[in-house]
């Protein structure tokens, strides 16, 4: 579960996010609306530790999310554009990233690469994607260790419309009894269907839409 408890954020005279709380659950998709620069990345920034907030708090599993280093919180995070090394295949550049905390091999890097619909053993360049592809890539290297916690900011951006209900079916089989996701997006008809609840952001305030 991921508690939002009061929390503000303000950079310089504009305040971003004020007084926001929400409750996450796990087993459940959230979606974010909001228009571009309403405050949806910097929300998403704050739960994966990026940013702290100015006042208020976030709980994981009742513990305060400052009191870990992000990486320790088993989070998948797909925030702006993926910055993966372009002359590098999908392949290689999950194998670096996975390197970093030595939880998985080879063979779940490739099953994370197969369930966005790309092809591990391609040696197209990362730099030759479209970035609808990159964005799968993203997507890939946000599941491949098996995070119980997913945090997507637009991760349909470039996927063209036939692709859309595909997209959406890779994200609703991301759920489980023990993940929590959230997935940020300015669109809201993207993930009609796709959430168990959707907030909206609008003037620095959290409302529940549905």
């Amino acid at each position: 579960m991921i508690e939002i408890c009061n929390v503000t954020k303000s950079f310089g005279s504009e305040t971003v996010l004020r007084d926001v709380s929400a409750v996450l659950e796990a087993g459940k998709i959230y979606g974010l609306v909001g228009r571009n620069g309403s405050g949806k990345t910097v929300l998403l920034k704050l739960l994966c530790g990026l940013l702290l907030p100015d006042s208020g708090e976030i709980r994981i599993g009742g513990a305060p999310l400052k009191s870990r280093s992000p990486g320790e919180w088993n989070m998948g995070v797909l925030i702006e554009r993926p910055g993966f090394l372009p002359r590098r295949t999908a392949f290689q550049n999950l194998r670096l990233l996975a390197a970093v905390n030595r939880r998985v091999g080879e063979e779940a890097i490739r099953k994370a690469i197969r369930t966005v619909g790309l092809d591990p053993d391609s040696k197209k360049k990362v730099g030759d994607y479209s970035l609808g592809m990159r964005q799968r890539l993203g997507i890939a290297q946000a599941i491949m260790e098996g995070q119980k916690i997913l945090l997507l900011d637009e991760p349909f951006s470039g996927v063209d419309t036939q692709s859309l209900p595909e997209m959406r079916e890779l994200l609703r089989a991301q759920r489980g009894p023990d993940r929590t996701i959230l997935i940020a997006t300015h669109v809201r008809e993207d993930i009609d269907g796709l959430c168990d609840q959707v907030f909206s952001v609008h003037g620095g305030a959290l409302e529940l839409l549905s």
